[in-house]
């Protein structure tokens, strides 16, 4: 099964066939380079290491860059591991949403920004007095 890193762009509004408003999310999923391959022999467990999000070099460690500069790929952000990868690829490819089909069904996982422990004035717009 495929996968892709991406990130949240915003929120808009579609119109169906019956005319029902639906709500949708806009995400930019890829390009991501391919920066490792995992393999049962030399690791114990089939993957491949994916990078999204080109970040300035200074950034990160040189231990990164080093790992990086591997693959030939560039610096970045995020790095995902997705299991059982179907394609034949190639370290340093560059994968984009061409890897899914019109129509295939996709399972999207998000992590929310943690804000903490809330008071009820900025949570719930309560006044103080």
């Amino acid at each position: 099964m495929p996968g892709l890193i991406g990130r949240k762009i915003g929120m808009t509004s579609m119109f169906s066939e019956e005319g029902k408003n639906i709500p949708c999310t806009i995400i930019e999923a890829g390009p991501c380079t391919v920066t490792q391959i995992k393999t049962n022999d030399s690791d114990g467990y089939d993957a491949v290491q994916l990078s999204f999000n080109d970040q300035k070099e200074t950034r990160l460690s040189k231990a990164l860059l080093g790992h990086l500069k591997k693959a030939k790929a560039p610096a970045c952000k995020k790095i995902a591991e997705v299991s059982s990868f179907d394609q034949d690829i190639s370290l340093g490819d560059s994968l984009n949403v061409d890897v899914f089909a019109e129509g295939e069904y996709v399972t999207v996982t998000g992590t929310s920004k943690g804000k903490g422990f809330q008071g009820v004035v900025k949570r719930h717009g309560f006044a103080g007095v």
